[in-house]
């Protein structure tokens, strides 16, 4: 794997500070998965493979949230990822708006099942073995109920472990963004899971880089204040890895074959070693 660096002073008037991840450690940070398991699992490997070749004392890889919904195995991702173990690597979870969605349903909630079967809960639902034909024809209670027997328990608890932030170093990963102009510790949750206006218009320095997924890009889109990674694994059938070592970072990808894997550069960098 090829790494970069980006183009930037460390210092005076000519240019802005270079961001830095966490001293000593490196982040490897996944997109929305959105039931894509096989782009996963591809992903997966593509990191391991970089830790055995470059091996560090600290790392942690960080998903932004959206594991489900959408894509063809929800249930397969959280149980891939649920048992997921690996010496040196520490995962870190985050929720996204459909995990928020499906708890909901999950707990249930009256009034949001139609909402979230619209909204990719549909291929969730089949991936637990329940249609959503079946659900609709039900009375309320007893499609909540009958979708929650077929959801283990051990699914729901690891869902309901998630996180909302997770910092390293001058990165700052949500998974939808953050309200311009307010402090962190002021943040809502609802924004961080969220938001896309004003946030993805906003130019101002936040204090820290947003690393984000939520809103679909074509390719990794990388500003002087955040970077979306949500590449749209679902739809594109590519599913993005964001790897911060120090002052450099690359991308990783994944495609449903290894023909659509590759080294993915950011704009605007230099080459530093191979």
């Amino acid at each position: 794997m090829v790494f970069r660096k980006l183009f930037s002073s460390l210092g005076g008037d000519s240019g802005p500070k270079v961001p830095h991840g966490k001293s000593g450690a490196r982040a490897y940070a996944i997109g929305d998965v959105h039931g894509c398991l096989a782009q996963l699992d591809r992903l997966i490997g593509r990191i391991e493979a970089d830790l055995d070749a470059r091996p560090v004392k600290e790392a942690f890889l960080i998903f932004v949230g959206d594991l489900i919904d959408r894509g063809p195995d929800s249930a397969g991702v959280i149980e891939r990822l649920r048992t997921y173990s690996r010496p040196g690597l520490k995962p870190i979870f985050l929720t996204g708006n459909h995990e928020e969605y499906f708890l909901r349903v999950l707990a249930g909630e009256r009034g949001v099942l139609d909402n979230w079967l619209d909204y990719g809960g549909k291929r969730c639902a089949e991936s637990y073995g329940v249609s959503a034909d079946q659900l609709v024809a039900l009375p309320e209670d007893q499609a909540l109920a009958l979708l929650r027997r077929q959801v283990p328990d051990g699914h729901r608890r690891f869902l309901k472990s998630f996180g909302d932030t997770f910092r390293f170093g001058d990165y700052l990963f949500v998974h939808a963004g953050i309200r311009p102009g307010l402090p962190l510790e002021q943040q809502s949750r609802a924004d961080l899971r969220w938001i896309r206006e004003p946030f993805l218009q906003d130019s101002g320095d936040h204090g820290f880089v947003v690393v984000h997924g939520h809103t679909i890009v074509e390719s990794v889109e990388e500003l002087p204040n955040r970077i979306g990674i949500d590449t749209g694994a679902y739809r594109s059938g590519v599913l993005t890895a964001l790897v911060i070592d120090g002052p450099e970072r690359c991308f990783l990808s994944a495609g449903a074959t290894e023909e659509q894997s590759s080294d993915r550069l950011p704009r605007g960098v230099a080459r530093v070693g191979s």
